[in-house]
């Protein structure tokens, strides 16, 4: 099978996104499954293998169809948006903020074009995104708006362990209030279908509950009832789901691979539990939109950007993923 195209939009260039990047194209382990394709600057990129001391020469091309990709360099779609002259590692800035937005809005562009088979996002900053005016919080709502996706569906993979999330970015009060029975179906059915357009069929999900032990039939809250009312909805509907099973012992389950997902109540519920069983290598993979994207799951780390002491295993796990799911994701 020809190997997916997977592109991998710099990041901010202050932090450290370009050095994830150079150490993780020069790996063949990264070649080996997909044809990696870099949206940037020239002048950052070539900073960063200086920084690393690596031996990887830049091969600029204008897409991925002109007849120039080399799977023996780094292959570059150049947007040459930086001024070298004001630029500095690790510090909030308007240019920086500006060129990791037009980095993610084409490789968006690209990838909605059927050019690459996904994309696979590396950190930015928002307060570099505020500075430069651009109308997004992150990732996540760039992807959103520029797609026309409503509401992107967000999973985590760690390992065997994948895990959904009912809410992300609000107050935890917020998070609970959620936890009814109309949301929760919904969010049942979406996983499901989100599974199935990353190529697992036949599913098998479990629901995390709410309350210590699952609120012991009402003893201790009563969510859960809204959680079985749902589960009950669902399997009618002939989804194969479980629970509430107590928060305390369903991941670990998920990861011995007794359920295909784990479907979290908020989102530092499924965030500890997927980064507790290794941080690098937990991955977030946004659903339910055009094309696949697979994303690190840290910062940009101003406070070490350009210090040559970054580890790109996140974003070689992020890739690889993006690989594996790329050729059987339909949407």
């Amino acid at each position: 099978m020809e190997k997916p195209y997977i592109g991998i939009p710099l990041g901010d260039p202050a932090g450290i996104g370009p050095e994830i990047v150079v150490k993780s194209i020069i790996k063949g382990s990264t070649n080996s499954y997909c044809n990696p394709v870099v949206v940037g600057d020239k002048k950052v990129i070539q900073k960063a293998i200086d920084l690393c001391d690596l031996d990887l020469k830049i091969n600029v091309i204008d897409n991925v169809e002109d007849g120039n990709y080399n799977t023996s360099t780094l292959n570059l779609i150049d947007l040459d948006n930086i001024e070298m002259d004001k630029f500095e590692y690790g510090k909030v800035s308007a240019m920086c903020g500006r060129a990791a937005f037009e980095y993610i809005e084409k490789a968006i562009e690209l990838a909605m074009d059927k050019k690459l088979d996904a994309i696979a996002t590396t950190p930015i900053n928002k307060e570099s995104f505020k500075a430069a005016k651009v109308p997004y919080i992150g990732h996540t709502e760039v992807l959103e708006d520029l797609t026309k996706t409503h509401n992107p569906l967000t999973m985590f993979q760690v390992h065997n362990l994948r895990v959904f999330f009912l809410s992300r970015h609000i107050s935890l009060r917020k998070a609970c209030d959620l936890v009814k029975e109309e949301n929760m179906y919904d969010f049942i059915v979406r996983s499901k279908e989100a599974l199935e357009d990353l190529g697992i069929k036949d599913a098998k999900l479990a629901v995390a509950g709410l309350n210590p032990h699952c609120g012991e039939h009402g003893l201790f809250g009563d969510e859960e009832r809204e959680i079985e009312r749902a589960i009950q909805r669902a399997k009618e509907k002939g989804i194969d789901v479980v629970g509430p099973i107590g928060a305390d012992s369903v991941f670990f389950f998920g990861l011995q691979g007794k359920y295909d997902a784990v479907l979290s109540l908020y989102h530092d519920q499924g965030h500890i539990a997927t980064k507790t069983v290794d941080f690098h290598r937990t991955i977030s993979i946004t659903n339910n939109m055009p094309f696949l994207r697979t994303s690190v799951d840290h910062g940009t780390a101003f406070d070490i950007a350009g210090k040559n002491i970054a580890d790109e295993i996140s974003l070689e796990e992020a890739i690889r993923l993006a690989a594996e799911y790329a050729p059987n994701f339909k949407k």
